[in-house]
């Protein structure tokens, strides 16, 4: 075993690839059926993710790689699993290949969405709705299926959407 200090350029890395591995386990938590196990891995996701980009900042070591690695790992865990869970949890009884279609909207918006944020490197506030917020939002309502319709799953995930390509300015929190 060495001697070495863990390299500080690796630490937010770490959280980023939790952040994909907790993504990764929402679908597998999907294609088992359990789904509020599934939006706490999601939710889990976003605390990962939240943390990511403060410690690079705080420890100095931003960089390109780190971004990357952080899109695509956002792409999974924000866009591709939080369509499959409300997909295969509310849509897929309700509206067979129409609910295949939203929730493949869903996570094509978040793709352009993040690979908009990527080029234009603007740091005071968002051009649309984060992923984050869109993939997070949508995990938290499957604790709340009980209260609401099924219907209600479908236009959020349309909504959201289209938010996250809108032009609208976004505030970023603690700006």
């Amino acid at each position: 075993m060495s001697d070495r200090p863990l390299n500080a350029r690796v630490i937010p890395s770490i959280f980023t690839l939790l952040n994909l591995l907790f993504g990764f386990a929402a679908l597998i938590w999907t294609l088992d059926r359990h789904f509020h196990f599934a939006a706490g891995m999601i939710l889990l996701s976003v605390l990962m993710d939240s943390m990511d980009g403060k410690v690079a900042r705080k420890l100095a070591v931003s960089s390109d790689f780190g971004k990357e690695l952080d899109s695509l790992s956002d792409l999974v865990s924000f866009g591709v699993a939080p369509a499959i869970l409300i997909y295969t949890a509310f849509l897929r009884s309700n509206l067979g290949l129409w609910g295949v279609l939203v929730a493949a909207v869903f996570a094509l918006c978040g793709a352009v969405r993040l690979a908009r944020f990527n080029v234009l490197n603007i740091s005071t506030y968002f051009i649309g709705v984060p992923i984050t917020f869109a993939g997070g939002f949508m995990a938290l309502l499957t604790f709340f299926n009980e209260f609401l319709p099924w219907f209600f799953y479908p236009a959020s995930l349309l909504i959201l959407s289209f938010l996250m390509v809108s032009t609208f300015k976004v505030p970023k929190l603690g700006k």
